[in-house]
Formats: C-alpha cells, structure tokens, sequence
C-alpha cells in the first residue's frame, strides 16, 4: 500500500485521511493550524443538505450580487480591490452562471449529498452518535409571497431530481417548529436533510483517524513541493520535506497557492462566513432552517442554537467584521422577533474562510500534469455535507480503483489551458 500525504486537516482532510487508511495506506495529515482552532470546519451551520442541488453559479446570482455587494451588511458583498484573480474569479462565474450548468450540475451534486448523508447515517451507528447527528430535514422559512414562490419553484426542481419536498403554509410551518415565534409567509420542507454539531464530529474523526494509524501533524503548514518530472516526491513544510507516494491537496482557499507553485489553476475565492452561536437561546427549534431571502443559516446544537451567514470575498482574511454580525443579526430578528439584538450581545463569534469555485462546484480528482496529485477542495458551503463522501472517491483514486460516482465535471483541470485544449479538440 502507499504512503498518502493528506494537505489541510479541516473536515474534507480528515475524511480523505480516514477513508484512505481504511483501504490500507499510511496516511500523515500536514495541518497549518493547531490541534484546537476556529475555521470553516468548527464553525459553520453543521447541515447535510441533499436539497442544495443548485451550484453558487446560476442564473441570476451575478445580478444579484451586484445588487447586494454595495451594502456591507447584506448577504453577499464583495471587498473593492484591485486583484487579477478576483477579476478572472468573477468573469467566469459569470460564464458559468447559466440554466445549462445549473442542469448538468444538480444531479452530480444530489448524488455527491445522497452518499454523503448515508455515510454520516453509518458513522453515527458506529460511534454512538458522538456527533449529535439529528434527521429532521430541513426548512427554508420565507418572509415574503416572492420568497415563497421562489422556493416552492427550488422544491418543484428537487422533486424532479427524486429530492423529497412540501411547501407549507404559516401554520404547517408552526406545527414543525411550536417553539418559535415566527414572521413568515410560509417555508418548504426537505425531509431528508438533516444536522449535527461540527465541533463533536471533529473529533470524532480525530478519534477515527488516531485508531486507523493516520499521523496528525499540526503547525506543519506545507509551502512548497520537491517535483521530478510527472511526480511529486515530497510537500515542503519549511522545517521538513515530507516525502510520500500519493498527494492530495485539501487546503481549502490556500490550495490555489499551492498548485500554482506547480504551475496549476485552481481558481478559487475565499468567501467569508459568520457563525453566532448561543448558549442560552430565548427558543429551541427542533430542526435546522434557513431564513431564505437573508440567506441565515439556524441549527440547533445540543442546548445551544447557531446562526450562520454571509459571503464576503475580501480575500484572505480572517477578521471579524461588526457590520456583517449586525447584518445577521437584525436577519434573524425579521424573522423571529424573540430573537432581539440584546440576546446576541454574549454570542460566540467564529467566522471562516469557504474556498468557492468559480462554477459552484469541488475540484476532486487526480491532476493530469501529474502521477500522484490529486485535489479535493472547492466545496464553499458544501463542504461539511460533501466530506465523506470526497473521502471515499479520494481513496478509491489513490488506491487505483474507478470512483463510485462520476466526477468528470469535477475535474481540477477544467480551468486548466491542457484541459480546456481537450475540450476544444472533442
């Protein structure tokens, strides 16, 4: 069996590890951070969501963001500054964003969701439920008469691709969730999404990843890469060289950096998110939610509930923005009107850096410049619900076999110059 070195140990890293020492290989983990940190993989909404079958890129989205990019407290907004990789990032987003890609992606994506959940189902029969996963689906909770109509329009096309969904009226909204004080004009429900706690999955897979023999290395930021030929043969991390038979990059938005050492395109934003979590919330829903035309985020966590949101591209950059809280929070207060400004005054603040394709979609695959590199990353919001089951396709790459799910629109070279010479040629 090979050697496998896994490159960032957020959610995505951990599954690749875990699911690659499954099949037999020797697997080290290289991690930036320190074995307790913040980031997109502790502090996002927790949701496995089928139901997100429409990718980032689609009709309407350029429009929008447009819309919205000059108000720093909406739930998109894009930080002025003069960069390349923005300007090429937002022009072909703008290519991609068609009724013709949403269509060729939303059933790759309802497949990727589909095996993901049942692997989560598995997992929390084999640990005993350690991280608190509840499955409950989840509800798109809507202010106005267009929200609605815009939603049950996304529950019909769901319901086309075999995605369960009911659109439901105030009071069918209120027989789900009689704990809530709500302000909607309805919602619609996908039952076969579902929650957990991201924090307790977390370590979970540590634990996992520990009993399979898979070498955790924390502050081991990997810079560089020793390369002969078509093959790698070793990721720098500054202080070492770590040699391995296998690659695979899941660094999230600092793996555009790294395969352009390589000479490779992964082009790719770091969209901002907020999470607030309460400990002492003034209701506890029963399920997960999204308050559909302020794009918040709720999940209940144990006794605690979490709200999550916004997309700011400002690039890397880690800092919490007061603006964009206060954003969320008056969201959340136009729909649960319990939920006063006051009741977040002692919220946890995180946020986190999403890596967001230009097409909504994750780079999983081998590169083709190379023997023994491959890609799992680009997931943006997707990349709790999407982690295992980029875990499995990743090890069965590694290990040589064809990967369960077809993942040629995954390709890490779509946006590559040999990639898009092929695609002319065919």
């Amino acid at each position: 069996m090979s050697r496998v070195v896994v490159v960032g140990g957020g959610v995505v890293g951990l599954c690749v590890a875990c699911a690659c020492a499954q099949k037999g290989h020797r697997v080290v983990v290289a991690e930036r951070g320190a074995p307790e940190r913040d980031g997109c993989s502790f502090a996002n909404a927790g949701m496995i969501v089928p139901s997100h079958i429409v990718p980032l890129a689609s009709p309407g989205v350029v429009e929008q963001g447009l819309r919205w990019m000059w108000n720093p407290a909406s739930p998109f907004h894009v930080k002025p500054r003069l960069s390349g990789d923005l300007i090429d990032w937002g022009w072909k987003l703008w290519r991609a964003a068609t009724a013709e890609h949403v269509e060729r992606a939303a059933p790759v994506l309802r497949d990727l969701h589909l095996a993901s959940r049942e692997r989560y189902r598995t997992w929390a029969a084999q640990w005993d439920n350690a991280f608190e996963l509840v499955e409950k689906g989840l509800l798109m909770l809507c202010r106005t008469d267009r929200g609605l109509a815009e939603e049950a329009a996304a529950a019909e096309r769901a319901r086309r691709l075999g995605i369960a969904a009911e659109v439901l009226t105030p009071s069918e909204v209120a027989s789900i969730e009689p704990a809530l004080r709500m302000t909607v004009a309805g919602g619609v429900h996908f039952p076969l999404d579902a929650h957990l706690t991201p924090g307790k999955l977390m370590a979970a897979l540590r634990r996992e990843c520990a009993r399979l023999g898979v070498e955790l290395r924390h502050h081991s930021e990997v810079r560089g890469w020793r390369a002969s030929g078509r093959r790698i043969d070793a990721a720098d991390t500054g202080s070492s060289a770590v040699a391995a038979d296998e690659f695979v990059l899941c660094g999230g938005i600092w793996s555009t950096s790294l395969a352009r050492d390589l000479g490779l395109r992964l082009p790719m934003q770091a969209g901002k998110g907020y999470s607030l979590t309460l400990d002492d919330p003034p209701a506890r829903p029963r399920t997960c939610a999204i308050l559909s035309e302020a794009r918040v985020a709720m999940t209940p966590m144990g006794g605690a509930l979490r709200f999550g949101g916004t997309m700011e591209i400002a690039g890397i950059d880690e800092s919490v923005n007061p603006v964009r809280i206060d954003g969320i929070v008056r969201s959340v207060g136009a729909y649960l009107p319990d939920f006063t400004p006051s009741r977040f005054a002692t919220a946890a603040v995180r946020a986190g850096l999403r890596p967001c394709s230009p097409d909504g979609l994750p780079y999983i695959g081998r590169f083709a410049s190379f023997d023994n590199l491959s890609a799992a990353t680009g997931h943006a919001m997707m990349g709790l619900s999407l982690a295992p089951i980029t875990g499995t396709l990743m090890a069965e790459i590694v290990s040589g076999e064809p990967p369960s799910i077809a993942i040629e629109a995954l390709s890490p070279d779509r946006y590559g110059e040999g990639y898009r010479r092929l695609e002319r040629a065919a």
